[in-house]
């Protein structure tokens, strides 16, 4: 409708016999409601939708590079994680041990579906079409080789 059709609906909704549409099924109140939110043309109650920026060449698993962040949305919430829409055709898994910098016990008292998160790539598997994500921006991505050897130190007594 043009906005001065909308206009005209809602003056058009004052002059409205409430008492003419009372049936067992819709009482006065709920029509009342309507009314009221009638007269009210163009007011979203909905709060604001907010969306991923996803980055820009990212198109295909292949594009995606271990420790990239990036910005995605929440697409299904598991007991063992959270499912992560980055802008490629697989969605990435944030596991429940990297939802959080503690213990998550319900991965839905982190995030939500519809959420917006950063996020960063832990690990891709093309052939399997797997990606890994973690929440934990501040952690460093652990030696690629497998080295997770400690350097060595001063020896306490």
């Amino acid at each position: 409708l043009p906005l001065t059709g909308i206009t005209e609906i809602s003056e058009k909704v004052k002059t409205v016999d409430i008492k003419k549409y009372v049936t067992e099924k819709v009482g006065e109140p709920t029509l009342r409601d309507i009314i009221s939110e009638l007269e009210k043309p163009g007011r979203d109650p909905r709060a604001e939708f907010k969306y991923a920026t996803f980055q820009a060449g990212i198109k295909e698993i292949s594009d995606l590079l271990v420790g990239m962040e990036l910005e995605g949305i929440i697409t299904n919430v598991a007991k063992f994680g959270a499912f992560v829409d980055v802008g490629v055709h697989q969605d990435g898994l944030v596991h429940v041990s990297q939802l959080a910098d503690r213990f998550v016990d319900d991965p839905t008292q982190i995030v939500k579906v519809g959420q917006v998160v950063k996020v960063r790539v832990l690990e891709v598997n093309e052939k399997l079409k797997r990606v890994s994500l973690t929440m934990k921006l501040q952690e460093k991505p652990q030696p690629q080789n497998g080295n997770t050897a400690r350097l060595p130190g001063p020896r306490l007594r």
